[in-house]
């Protein structure tokens, strides 16, 4: 990019959840290369009440930040799970397993993190109870 930076409005990103036939659990739009992003990323996640992601996920590298929005929820992190609620923000340290669940009112929250090519590891399943 010659001007230095990018913008975009999120709802004009593809929601990839819906491409990738995973629409019950909600929306997920990712914000990197739309607006010439290197070496961040940002994720938005409107999740349906009552839905997780429906795997688990973790990095080799990659720090992350979570921002809820808006409704509340869950958050399992290794063996432990929080309750999540608008404005709070979670950090995972890279190998930590994450998945979050929204409440009765759904959920959406923001993802923001470092990109590193091939990072993620997701695990279907794993957040069973």
């Amino acid at each position: 990019m010659t001007n230095g930076y990018g913008r975009i409005n999120i709802d004009e990103l593809e929601d990839l959840a819906a491409k990738y036939g995973m629409g019950e659990i909600g929306e997920a739009r990712y914000v990197r290369e739309d607006v010439g992003a290197e070496r961040i990323g940002l994720s938005f996640y409107r999740m349906n009440p009552g839905k997780r992601t429906g795997f688990g996920h973790r990095h080799k590298e990659a720090e992350e930040m979570y921002v809820v929005l808006a409704g509340s929820g869950r958050v399992k992190i290794d063996d432990e799970i929080l309750d999540v609620g608008p404005r709070d923000v979670v950090r995972v340290a890279p190998a930590a397993m994450r998945e979050f669940e929204a409440g009765p009112d759904g959920m959406e929250l923001i993802a923001t993190g470092a990109h590193v090519e091939g990072d993620g590891e997701t695990v279907e399943g794993w957040w069973t109870a």
